[in-house]
């Protein structure tokens, strides 16, 4: 009776066609299957060694739900390498084998070798990230089938590593100018809840010792650091809880229905939310139209891509708009989520048939937009941050101190 043999990892050194020696890991049933692999990707082995699991120290560790993600900086920067190893003329499974071997984030670098497996069993590229919707966005996905299907491949991968670039460096811009506010909240929010636990209670006891009536407060502060004991750990609970609850719930479109109006309407930072929204929708449609997907496709993916659900359900009707022969710029003119500007560029680009480099420009404007906000936010939120902090830990300090003075006035008037 026969078994099957199980899949080992091996480590191998190879020489490519150019004469470069490429390092990497595989899985197979032998060496021997080693080697017929690396035949089919194009590549002579120089050594394969078989790579134990590890025991003891040298085991892996990985508990589930705590490994790293695959972030969009990770997207990017696979992307730049495989669109530069295609132009360099590297077969797929080459390039797929050197991204799984040299890929830093281990969840990544485990769906490509993934990938790699359904491309040598014969699936198409594009098909094979779509097995992991979870990893690869549809943008990426629908970029590179297009690609395939028009047999401009490399211009596909440059157009995602350029579009996921510009997504990253916005992403960081805005991080950038909400980082200094975060940290003040937090460091307001910690001198608070130190001053209730130590400070305040050596206040009360004094204040005890001496009698008399509190001022309202002083009073209210002695009233909350008592409650410490149990408002302390409740807050940390429902915090952790609601963060859990969060991370599981956000992309739900129930919640997002809710939330992502409310962020529209936020002061100063609605517009900026709005912003962004609309940055990324004008780079996504622009990459996508040029990369010759069908801009139904287009549309669709473009609002799942959006980020907002405000401007997702605008685009669904545009959708239906284009189904029925219009344009896509007229039903956006009735979506108050839209400038006018925006619209009347895409008519005029619509008109001219040069829709993609007007929203390129439209991406291009508002980008510049995001930044100079963010600019100016940060400008204006430091020392509002700053004058919040010392109204908060000032006017705690004043509230202990208020029966002090009270007392000090009546052995000076006695």
């Amino acid at each position: 009776m026969s078994t099957a043999t199980a899949a080992r990892t091996y480590e191998y050194r190879a020489r490519d066609g150019k004469g470069k020696v490429v390092k990497g890991r595989v899985e197979a049933g032998s060496e021997s299957a080693v080697i017929a692999r690396l035949a089919g990707m194009g590549v002579a082995p120089l050594s394969i060694r078989e790579v134990g699991t590890g025991t003891g120290l040298q085991t892996e560790i990985t508990l589930a739900g705590f490994e790293r993600g695959v972030g969009l900086k990770d997207l990017a920067i696979m992307s730049r390498q495989m669109s530069t190893m295609i132009s360099a003329g590297l077969s797929i499974l080459q390039t797929l084998n050197i991204l799984a071997s040299q890929t830093e984030n281990k969840k990544l670098a485990k769906t490509l070798g993934e990938v790699r497996s359904d491309v040598e069993r014969g699936n198409s590229l594009s098909d094979s990230f779509a097995r992991h919707e979870r990893v690869f966005p549809p943008l990426m996905i629908n970029l590179i089938r297009a690609g395939e299907t028009g047999g401009f491949l490399e211009k596909s991968t440059d157009a995602i590593a350029m579009n996921f670039e510009k997504e990253v460096a916005l992403r960081n811009k805005v991080k950038a100018a909400l980082t200094y506010p975060v940290i003040v909240l937090v460091m307001a929010i910690v001198g608070v809840i130190l001053m209730l636990a130590f400070i305040v209670p050596v206040f009360a006891k004094m204040y005890g010792d001496l009698g008399g009536q509190l001022p309202l407060p002083t009073q209210i502060l002695v009233t909350l650091s008592g409650a410490m004991v149990w408002l302390a750990p409740t807050l940390a609970v429902l915090i952790v809880a609601f963060s859990i609850w969060w991370s599981r719930n956000k992309h739900k479109e129930s919640v997002r229905e809710v939330v992502d109006p409310i962020k529209l309407k936020l002061p100063v930072f609605g517009t900026l939310t709005a912003k962004i929204a609309i940055a990324r929708f004008a780079r996504n449609f622009s990459t996508m139209i040029g990369s010759g997907v069908p801009i139904l496709r287009s549309l669709s993916i473009v609002g799942e891509t959006s980020g907002n659900m405000v401007i997702q359900k605008a685009l669904l009707r545009v959708q239906e708009s284009v189904r029925t022969g219009g344009t896509v710029a007229a039903p956006l003119l009735s979506e108050p989520v839209f400038p006018a500007m925006v619209t009347q560029m895409m008519a005029v680009g619509e008109d001219a048939g040069a829709l993609e480099p007007m929203l390129e420009k439209i991406a291009v404007f508002y980008d510049s937009e995001v930044e100079a906000m963010t600019d100016q936010l940060t400008a204006l939120i430091e020392p509002l941050m700053i004058a919040f902090l010392g109204i908060v830990i000032g006017g705690m300090i004043v509230a202990l101190y208020m029966p002090m003075f009270g007392i000090i006035g009546e052995v000076q008037g006695a």
